[in-house]
């Protein structure tokens, strides 16, 4: 019985719940094959609702972001000094294989912060010891930006009880930071802020400023993540076109998600205070996704008080490229696969719901079951909405000649087709926040751009349902996932 409440039941849980589903017309269809249909229909016009939710809320979030812009957030952290100069932000790079190009953008972009408080700024470059040449790029990088801001480095050791990634790097650093500097200064943990910036993440002008405001307006500040949208916009012309429109779509789909304030989680880069992290132990050392990961550490320490606060401002990311086009398809196909392994945050969840008595049940169901909805849709939706509705007739032949069987590919794909008429909103959408990060889009491309998501499907199927498939299938059969860096130019 012990077992029910364990991580290795949630895992096989989990995972096993998403193989039924892609599944289910090959083995409920040859006898209950109505109740299929009706799942199917209710399944795409749950899918039309959520389209739409999503245009709306990548909407209302491009025009807060506007708002926003108006906004001198320099001028109102200025009128506090007393309280705005002591806070001291630590910006946290993890670097292993990265270019010394790309992390001289990265800290280029940090330096056109409008910060009033310049001095205060602190670049982390969290380095791997493995790594042979860290040591001179550490050099050519210091040198470069010496007397401009301050460059702090800190070489991570892989331990025995640790996996390689984002994680382990980014706990050593801290840990480093704090013993070396933080605690030597006499720095108040209330008064430092961590961000995690991944080394191809753009930070723009407004960035500290904007976060330092609204950290010391929240009066929750010891229990937040802080969080703007990472659109993957940086290098956007370059890439073939399967991965420039995931990267539209993951963009314009990380804007709705600003706007989801209950369910609201960071992802990638994101900023914390140092006090949060304290307390929950930093970061596991053992896990490959660690956003989704540290919150749920910060959620089952202190429940419903923890929350990730969006700040409507944009950071600009690259995309995946590689250069040629198969190592590019096999680089997306990686890192969809490591973003779909947090899965694995499930099984995480799941035995911490018995063993936290300080917080309420139904917060940590509700939580629980927005992990588990978020992580099955992800390999199974494809299936459900382009495969299920043609297959079913075919398993079960005595159904295609009923009338429900005769119109369900119809029904379907009118549904589908309703829900293809929001990609009109994603395209604007995505054009507009291109335009306001100067990436512009010639006349003649729009056409291209509009085009192009009429092949969604394929793209889909080996770039999302596929890899998240193969993460699915790892957890269920006990096989561990290993951190690959993935390559941008």
């Amino acid at each position: 019985m012990q077992w029910l409440y364990s991580s290795r039941f949630a895992e096989i849980a989990v995972s096993a719940t998403t193989w039924i589903v892609v599944t289910i017309p090959l083995w409920l269809a040859p006898f209950h094959p109505a109740v299929v249909a009706y799942g199917i229909i209710a399944f795409n016009l749950y899918f039309l609702t959520m389209a739409g939710r999503n245009a709306i809320r990548a909407t209302v979030a491009y025009l807060k972001i506007k708002q926003a812009e108006n906004v001198d957030f320099q001028a109102l952290v200025s009128r506090t000094p007393a309280r705005s100069q002591h806070i001291h932000h630590f910006v946290i790079i993890p670097c292993y294989k990265e270019s010394v190009e790309k992390i001289n953008e990265t800290i280029n972009c940090i330096l056109k912060s409008d910060y009033p408080w310049r001095s205060n700024l602190h670049v982390v470059l969290g380095f791997e010891s493995r790594e042979e040449n860290a040591p001179v790029k550490e050099k050519e990088i210091a040198n470069k930006f010496a007397n401009q801001i301050d460059i702090i480095t800190s070489y991570h050791t892989l331990q025995d009880n640790e996996v390689p990634g984002k994680a382990s790097n980014q706990t050593s650093a801290v840990k480093d930071i704090v013993e070396r500097i933080i605690s030597p200064q006499g720095y108040a943990q209330t008064d430092v802020v961590l961000t995690i910036c991944d080394a191809d993440s753009k930070l723009p002008p407004n960035y500290f400023s904007y976060l330092t405001y609204t950290y010391l307006s929240d009066t929750e500040r010891n229990f937040h993540f802080y969080w703007a949208p990472v659109l993957l916009y940086n290098n956007f012309w370059q890439l073939p076109f399967f991965i420039r429109m995931q990267a539209s779509l993951s963009s314009v789909l990380r804007l709705a998600h600003l706007e989801d304030k209950e369910n609201l989680i960071q992802i990638s880069t994101y900023s914390v205070g140092l006090k949060l992290m304290h307390d929950v132990g930093y970061w596991d050392v053992d896990i490959v996704p660690e956003d989704w990961h540290v919150h749920l550490q910060a959620f089952f320490k202190h429940g419903t008080r923890v929350r990730t606060i969006p700040l409507y401002t944009i950071i600009n990311g690259d995309a995946v490229y590689a250069g040629s086009m198969a190592k590019t398809f096999l680089g997306r196909y990686e890192q969809e696969k490591r973003w779909a392994w947090g899965v694995s945050d499930i099984a995480y969840a799941w035995p911490r719901i018995w063993n936290t008595p300080h917080i309420p049940l139904i917060p940590k169901l509700k939580k629980v079951a927005y992990l588990s909805v978020s992580h099955l849709l992800w390999p199974t939706s494809f299936f459900i909405l382009t495969i299920f509705a043609t297959v079913t007739p075919i398993v079960n032949p005595i159904f295609k000649r009923t009338v429900l069987g005769f119109i369900l590919p119809q029904i379907s794909g009118l549904i589908l087709t309703m829900g293809s008429s929001l990609l009109v909103v994603y395209t604007i959408i995505d054009i507009l926040v291109r335009n306001k990060l100067d990436i512009k889009t010639k006349p003649q491309n729009i056409a291209l751009l509009a085009l192009q998501w009429y092949v969604l499907p394929i793209v889909s199927f080996f770039l999302s349902a596929l890899p998240a498939l193969e993460a699915h299938t790892r957890l269920l059969l006990g096989k561990k996932l290993v951190y690959k860096v993935t390559e941008k130019k």
